[in-house]
């Protein structure tokens, strides 16, 4: 009953902003191996796959500022 009560308070202390983020970013990780994503980044051209890099890390940047509280006033 303990761990019940602790996953309640452990939902509650978590906004849905957040556990948001962290459901994308996790679902994101197990779905795209490294090998996988490499080899189509290659078909895809260099280009394309330096756009996509340099989105991909924007993208992190962001959600981490966000998680951070960066966009609070």
């Amino acid at each position: 009953m303990q761990h019940f009560a602790f996953a309640v308070v452990l939902y509650k202390k978590i906004t849905m902003k957040r556990f948001s983020y962290f459901t994308v970013f996790a679902f994101a990780i197990t779905m795209l191996t490294s090998c996988q994503l490499i080899g189509d980044i290659f078909k895809a051209g260099v280009w394309s796959g330096v756009i996509l890099v340099v989105v991909v890390i924007a993208v992190i940047i962001w959600i981490i500022a966000k998680v951070a509280g960066g966009g609070k006033r």
